[in-house]
């Protein structure tokens, strides 16, 4: 075994490792090659890999969070190990890896998520359990009904958006998600590489609700081949009450599915109860939990 950086050439077999893993999760081949060929902007962050007999057994990504004002705050992302290789060090090894790489960066307390049965191990390396995060499925045939737009209200596809509009909408409505630190210091660099670049972006589904002519709710899709990832829908707070949430994203279900999309995969914080209600009333069901999980980092 051995754990070294990640390759572009890599990304089929990280896809198909995610895909046995995650499988409630959507990113395809050619977003995962972009994104190891082309880090994103955050400085400072990487992807490893754990090799056995020259095969990618392994997956995990770190970074220094430039998206929260918290200081020296860090994410582990996807920490992930075939099951058949399990329970022979790999996991450690590559958690060792991210954290090594980390701490020289000034991350001081770090965040990773865990499926329910990876909690001991999360236990043994100082990470506690600190927010509930629920997976939902929806199959899109047949779609949720479809309400008409109340008056004064336009539905878009948001590749007719100017994205800096977008992004402003994006930002002012995840300043009070519900998470382990806020997400009120995204740059659009950051944005735009997360969002607007991302080979996955389905543009024409991805569908904006706007209120005399300004953004008012959102719903981005990231779609690989018939299956489909509710990215971030949002309203911004002057016009949340009125039901443009779930409007933007039913017309966004329904576009994705036009186009061939037949199966859609959301996430959300437990105490995120508006648009888990919003879920619920559109047909979601559960399909897997994971926890938000804190360790502080220590030494050099």
């Amino acid at each position: 075994m051995r754990i070294r950086v990640a390759r572009p050439d890599d990304a089929p077999a990280v896809v198909a490792l995610r895909a046995t893993v995650y499988p409630y999760l959507v990113r395809g081949v050619e977003s995962t090659r972009k994104m190891i060929a082309d880090p994103p902007p955050t400085p400072g962050w990487t992807a490893l890999v754990a090799e056995v007999d020259d095969r990618v057994v392994g997956w995990v990504s770190a970074e220094p969070n430039g998206r929260t004002s918290t200081a020296n705050f860090g994410d582990i992302n996807l920490l992930h190990v075939h099951p058949e290789h399990r329970r022979r060090g790999i996991g450690n090894a590559l958690l060792a890896a991210a954290t090594d790489h980390l701490r020289p960066l000034g991350v001081r307390r770090v965040r990773a998520m865990a499926q329910p049965d990876a909690l001991p191990f999360a236990r043994q390396h100082g990470f506690e359990p600190s927010r509930g995060m629920r997976y939902s499925a929806l199959d899109l045939d047949p779609v949720p009904s479809f309400p008409d737009p109340p008056p004064g209200v336009r539905l878009r596809p948001v590749a007719e958006l100017d994205p800096h509009v977008l992004y402003a909408a994006d930002v002012v409505s995840a300043l009070d998600e519900p998470g382990d630190v806020p997400v009120d210091a995204i740059s659009y660099q950051i944005w735009q590489n997360d969002v607007w670049d991302n080979l996955g972006l389905d543009r024409t589904a991805s569908t904006a609700a706007e209120v005399d002519g300004e953004v008012a709710a959102f719903s981005l899709v990231k779609r690989d081949g018939d299956r489909m990832w509710s990215d971030y829908t949002g309203s911004v707070p002057a016009y949340r009450g009125r039901g443009l949430a779930r409007l933007a994203k039913t017309a966004a279900l329904h576009r994705a599915a036009a186009a061939g999309v037949r199966v859609a995969y959301t996430s959300n914080d437990e105490a995120n109860a508006p648009m888990l209600a919003i879920n619920a009333l559109l047909g979601y069901r559960p399909v897997a939990a994971e926890w938000s999980c804190l360790a502080d980092l220590t030494g050099p």
